[in-house]
């Protein structure tokens, strides 16, 4: 074949290859305008170890369980969860904590409404109580719920979030819930764990995200 004649044939299929991955390319989870930080601009450090991958099929909304803290940065927050993560230690129950590689949740949301990307959404995260985390998009919420209500601005956050992941991989309303619905633990708190109900309304068929 002469080089004219593979130009001819093979570059308008690269063209149209090129095309097609671009135009498959998702639409950012976090919609635009939305107050975000990404993992290199909170400073996240790499993995200590390999993850394992998987598809989002639910989505499980956790609480940090600690008082909500609206004046410390939202990066500072991130880093100082990622060195817990990675690190060893005692949990408060006393139980030895096993370290991660990384973040164990998939995105964070401040008391203020915003919202940082924390373990890459293509890796399954990780818990402290056994329950497998495989296929659940992990949200977590700073504040202790037992004791605390979350903002209108979080809360918002959470809905935009819930309603765009349940979009993305088709996720019904009854697979939405909260980390007790997994394991033995009060988490995420009855104070937002009443949301549940509402965001699963939100995502079911003819609501039109009310």
């Amino acid at each position: 074949m002469t080089t004219r004649c593979w130009m001819k044939t093979v570059l308008p299929i690269a063209i149209l290859a090129l095309g097609a991955c671009h135009a498959a390319r998702p639409e950012p989870l976090v919609p635009a305008g939305a107050a975000y930080q990404s993992r290199a601009q909170w400073g996240a450090l790499a993995p200590t170890s390999a993850l394992v991958e998987h598809t989002p099929d639910r989505i499980t909304i956790h609480h940090t369980a600690t008082p909500q803290a609206p004046d410390r940065p939202l990066a500072d927050k991130m880093r100082a969860l990622q060195r817990f993560s990675q690190g060893g230690g005692q949990l408060a129950s006393g139980q030895p904590k096993v370290p991660w590689a990384d973040v164990p949740y998939h995105f964070y949301i401040a008391v203020n409404g915003e919202i940082a990307e924390g373990r890459e959404l293509r890796y399954v995260g990780d818990s402290n109580t056994p329950y497998d985390p495989t296929g659940h998009l992990l949200i977590v919420l700073e504040g202790n719920f037992e004791q605390e209500d979350p903002p209108a601005a979080q809360l918002a956050a959470l809905r935009q979030l819930v309603q765009r992941a349940a979009e993305r991989w088709h996720i019904a309303p009854e697979r939405i819930g909260g980390h007790r619905d997994h394991a033995s633990t009060r988490c995420p708190g009855e104070r937002l764990y009443q949301e549940i109900p509402r965001l699963r309304t939100m995502v079911a068929p003819g609501s039109a995200g009310r």
